[in-house]
């Protein structure tokens, strides 16, 4: 009888070693698969009604740096507008040009410098920037070039006409309609709008017949990053420009040479596997077996011992 419960006391140790190894052997099989699982993007179906859902944000500092005004220089003197404003920036941001704190042009800094059009108002102009990066924050105000504008033509206050805009950025999904509003002031109405969208399509023509908000829209077929070119002119003649940046999201393809998407597609998810789970399984895989055949071993001899003194006393 007690060699029976030494026999079941061995295999009982045993079957544990192996039950342990089993586990571990399962644990290699499945943790990759797991983890993939964990850290790849997958897409989620459409909310139903009624559900909630919940929205992360990369959180980064803002910019410290400054974009500069290079060109025109302080103190110029126009008579025709709009004119080139250009300078050094940071390769990425968003640049967004003001003049006498309107928003009057925005650009994507390209290879550290960014050149834009922007119209000028009758008289002073101060022109500032103020970069951005993809969350919206501000970087410090760069420098500030003062010039002048003075057209003879313009003989009294109002004539001349301008468009600002309190946004240098929108984003919508591509299929869904983008819509901007634009402020229109000066001038003579009626007023011809002229919106070149950058991407590739004829411009929207859009009549006004007064000054004030103007809302311009559009639908983007393709994920990309747009130049947006806006044009109006009055009954007399006048004219304004403002150019934007319009983001429809998602990941291009490539771009051309204006910046816009010349083909884009959707967000492209990469799977990525973990495999240091696998590699500790492997390392813990060995000596696993090594004991459950340890403990096997000393149990064996443990019976014998006994077993041959169990003969002695015989």
């Amino acid at each position: 009888m007690f060699r029976v419960l030494q026999r079941v006391r061995s295999i009982h140790v045993g079957a544990k070693a192996r039950v342990l190894a089993i586990a571990t052997v399962v644990l290699l099989a499945v943790a990759p698969s797991v983890i993939a699982t964990a850290i790849t993007p997958i897409p989620n179906p459409p909310p139903a009604p009624g559900s909630y859902g919940l929205e992360a944000t990369k959180l980064q500092s803002a910019p410290t740096t400054s974009a500069t005004i290079s060109t025109p220089g302080n103190g110029a003197s126009f008579s025709t507008s709009p004119v080139t404003v250009s300078g050094l920036c940071t390769t990425g941001l968003l640049v967004q040009v003001y003049d006498n704190g309107a928003l009057v042009g925005a650009i994507n800094c390209t290879n550290g410098s960014f050149s834009l059009q922007v119209s000028l108002f009758t008289g002073q102009n101060d022109l500032t920037t103020t970069q951005f990066d993809d969350l919206g924050q501000p970087g410090p105000q760069g420098n500030t070039v003062s010039v002048s504008y003075n057209n003879a033509s313009f003989s009294a206050f109002g004539t001349l006409v301008t468009l600002t805009s309190t946004y240098g950025r929108r984003a919508a999904n591509p299929g869904q309609t983008l819509t901007w509003p634009i402020l229109l002031s000066g001038g003579t109405g009626p007023y011809a709008f002229s919106i070149n969208w950058g991407d590739g399509g004829k411009p929207d023509l859009k009549s006004q017949a007064l000054a004030g908000e103007v809302d311009i829209s559009h639908v983007y077929s393709q994920a990309g990053i747009y130049h947006v070119t806006v044009t109006v002119t009055d009954a007399n003649g006048v004219s304004a420009f403002l150019q934007l940046v319009a983001i429809a999201n998602g990941t291009p393809a490539n771009t051309n040479g204006s910046g816009a998407s010349s083909k884009g597609s959707g967000t492209t998810t990469v799977t990525k596997v973990v495999w240091w789970p696998s590699v500790t399984g492997i390392v813990l895989l060995l000596p696993t077996f090594w004991l459950g055949r340890r403990s096997q071993l000393v149990s064996l001899h443990r019976k014998l011992e006994r077993d041959a003194a169990n003969y002695k006393e015989l």
